[in-house]
């Protein structure tokens, strides 16, 4: 018989929103969305041991400013994990944070997620992904993404989620900004935005998906959207420089990622990419510059013992 596993370490994605399309506030104070998300090879590695009581430790080039108590994601989720499987908590996590902290590239979700697989092969629960999935809506509208990766079209939150067909590799160019930006505080400024200036709201995806679907770069640059930027841009007015420098640059086109700030360029390929960056970087206005693809895996067991 296999003795029970000690560890498990699981490495999730970022994400960028390639489309981002916003309906109007709810009753219930959301937003109906629809996007298309692409997972990039920016990584949060997680692992998740046994122990005699829950804990984290949390390190990393990003680790500044993301909780290490029951606020954090990845806890949360080994709380709700374990309480559907009527299991103790007992694990000690350690978090190794690469994905931008309030960046708009959903990395709190990648911990949630990498938390729900990890502990799941701990406690040799067998779930699939779409059960974990469920689980992981309860944690927040990415998380689903986060498990499965790809790229995908969704909807309602943005938790239900249908695979978008495509192919090709696309090379990216990330941003980041020395400060994050709080996603409830970019929704609420969109909202005091639409007050007074209407939009006329986009629903549909459909051009992104038509890029996709040709394995196009220079398609995909010019179909991107984020009904977010007016707002994110509105509170952190910088980012529209770093736009600017990038799009000058060359690149196929240029967004903020979700809520932002981090803003992402497309690029014609790896080479180009690396090119890129270097001009971003040169010209300022970011707190550094990372180069990274997609589509990616969502996440997944890099390692056991």
């Amino acid at each position: 018989m296999r003795a029970p596993l000690s560890s498990v370490t699981v490495r999730a994605p970022a994400k960028l929103n390639l489309q981002l399309c916003v309906g109007p506030l709810r009753a219930d104070g959301y937003h109906d969305l629809t996007t298309v998300f692409h997972a990039v090879s920016v990584y949060d590695e997680l692992t998740v041991r046994r122990a005699d009581a829950l804990s984290v430790v949390v390190q990393g080039d990003t680790a500044e400013g993301v909780p290490a108590g029951g606020s954090n994601l990845a806890v949360r989720a080994v709380q709700l994990l374990a309480e559907e499987a009527g299991l103790p908590p007992n694990v000690s996590l350690l978090l190794h944070k690469d994905i931008p902290v309030a960046g708009g590239c959903a990395g709190g979700s990648a911990d949630a997620a990498a938390a729900l697989v990890a502990c799941d092969v701990l406690w040799g629960l067998g779930l699939t992904k779409e059960e974990l999935g469920v689980l992981g809506a309860r944690l927040g509208s990415d998380v689903p993404f986060a498990l499965h990766g790809g790229t995908a079209l969704g909807t309602g939150r943005g938790e239900r989620l249908s695979p978008a067909l495509g192919s090709g590799t696309y090379h990216w160019v990330l941003a980041l900004a020395s400060e994050g930006l709080s996603t409830p505080e970019v929704y609420a400024e969109l909202d005091r935005q639409r007050e007074t200036r209407p939009p006329r709201l986009s629903t549909e995806a459909s051009d992104v998906l038509a890029a996709l679907r040709r394995g196009s770069a220079t398609a995909l640059g010019k179909a991107l959207g984020n009904d977010l930027q007016p707002a994110a841009l509105a509170l952190r007015p910088q980012l529209a420089d770093v736009l600017e420098t990038g799009l000058a640059l060359g690149a196929l086109g240029g967004i903020v990622s979700g809520s932002g700030p981090t803003v992402a360029f497309l690029a014609r390929d790896e080479g180009h990419a690396t090119a890129l960056a270097s001009g971003v970087a040169a010209e300022g206005g970011c707190r550094s510059v990372r180069v990274a693809h997609g589509p990616v895996h969502g996440a997944r067991v890099v390692g056991s013992e």
